[in-house]
């Protein structure tokens, strides 16, 4: 017997694909709401990511147009209060502008804190918002390490100021 052509194989098989594809759709149907809900929280998720990443990239290009944004007045953090120090304690400012090994130390610190290896990146806001995970000796660190490198007052001030908190509450 001869083969039929492909044209009518093909048409059969769409037919029976039809056929079957009609019997499920009683049993889709019953689901239908769900997946539809399902794949629309999807969607807006997918739709949230990328607004979010497209966000941080205009961030990052924006930042380096911007001069540093000083911090208003009225705005305060708790690392930014000072510590009641007596006439016997010294701020940790002095004592660290005092110590004589602290160029070797500079030259020892040539990359970022292993414990926060994107700190170059990190914004004041950014970076203020992890401090309060870091113990004295990696706040002491950063504050190294800025000082060796970018030395910027407003992080070298926080750091300092968040410093002189941790060791108060301890």
């Amino acid at each position: 017997m001869k083969p039929l052509p492909l044209g009518v194989r093909v048409a059969a098989g769409l037919a029976v694909t039809a056929l079957e594809q009609a019997r499920r759709l009683p049993q889709q149907l019953a689901g239908l709401p769900l997946t539809v809900v399902s794949e629309a929280m999807q969607l807006s998720m997918r739709v949230q990511q990328h607004v979010t990443e497209l966000a941080i990239k205009g961030d990052d290009v924006l930042s380096g147009l911007r001069p540093a944004e000083e911090e208003p007045e009225w705005a305060t953090f708790d690392e930014d209060e000072t510590p009641v120090t007596t006439s016997q304690e010294t701020p940790a400012d002095d004592a660290s502008a005092d110590d004589p090994w602290e160029e070797e130390e500079r030259a020892i610190v040539a990359e970022a804190p292993e414990f926060l290896p994107t700190y170059e990146e990190l914004s004041i806001a950014q970076l203020r918002a992890r401090l309060r995970n870091l113990d004295v000796d990696q706040l002491e660190e950063l504050l190294r390490y800025e000082k060796a490198h970018e030395s910027r007052p407003e992080f070298v001030g926080m750091l300092n100021r968040r410093i002189a908190t941790v060791k108060a509450q301890s």
